[in-house]
């Protein structure tokens, strides 16, 4: 697990299984570490292959955020399954008071004290496991060589391959429940800001509703009271 002081990022590697024509996507967890707000950024050096959801956001302390990151869908192999592709997550302290959905766009720009972390991270492609024909077929390897030395490094890769799928099902049910955990607080987040733009007509209504129900309460119990000395 990577990063740096404020946060930690977790796979240092974005895996993705890559088919033609379809969309792959990979979950990135990120982790404050400190004891006050941290903001982060995703920049990537191919920004129109990937959609970044988040790509800003601000993690409470000692809290984690989900990033899921996909891979459009795309119309030929790249040579040797090699990925050039980038990601650049920035991170530093920010206020309390922050709001998540308007963070200024000077919140990682580089000057005075602030503090502003980069972790790096790589991009990989990998073949799906069941397509062996067509993969070799597009990465020039030939039926002919089965029993050469490429067919034992594709069987020690399909190994690798299927090791990765089972870190991915781990991860992905990670990133569920803390995605469930996320939207739980993005929904809190909204229920406050609205009751807080009615709190001063609410309040007077409240205390109305409130003595109201404390006098019926009232009458209610001395109703109960008094129902047995009328027998």
């Amino acid at each position: 697990m990577g990063g740096g002081q404020l946060i930690s990022v977790h796979p240092q590697e974005l895996t993705f299984q890559f088919e033609l024509e379809k969309q792959s996507y990979c979950n990135l967890t990120v982790v404050n570490k400190t004891a006050h707000h941290v903001a982060f950024k995703v920049k990537t050096t191919s920004p129109k292959k990937y959609f970044v959801r988040p790509n800003t956001n601000v993690v409470q302390p000692w809290d984690s955020c989900t990033i899921t990151v996909t891979l459009q869908a795309q119309k030929e192999y790249p040579p040797n399954m090699h990925c050039v592709d980038k990601f650049l997550l920035q991170s530093t302290k920010v206020s309390p008071t922050i709001d998540i959905d308007e963070i200024p766009p000077d919140t990682f720009s580089k000057h005075g004290e602030k503090v502003i972390e980069e972790c790096k991270l790589k991009v990989v492609y990998f073949y799906p496991q069941s397509g062996n024909t067509n993969s070799e077929g597009e990465s020039g390897i030939s039926s002919t060589s089965k029993h050469s030395g490429k067919d034992f490094d594709i069987a020690k890769k399909s190994s690798i391959e299927e090791s990765q799928q089972v870190q991915r099902l781990r991860e992905d049910m990670v990133a569920t429940l803390q995605q469930n955990k996320q939207l739980q607080r993005e929904l809190e987040l909204l229920m406050r800001r609205r009751n807080s733009k009615t709190d001063a007509g609410f309040s007077l209504t409240f205390a109305a509703v409130a003595g109201l129900i404390g006098l019926l309460i009232g009458a209610l119990l001395k109703l109960a009271l008094s129902s047995p000395s009328a027998k």
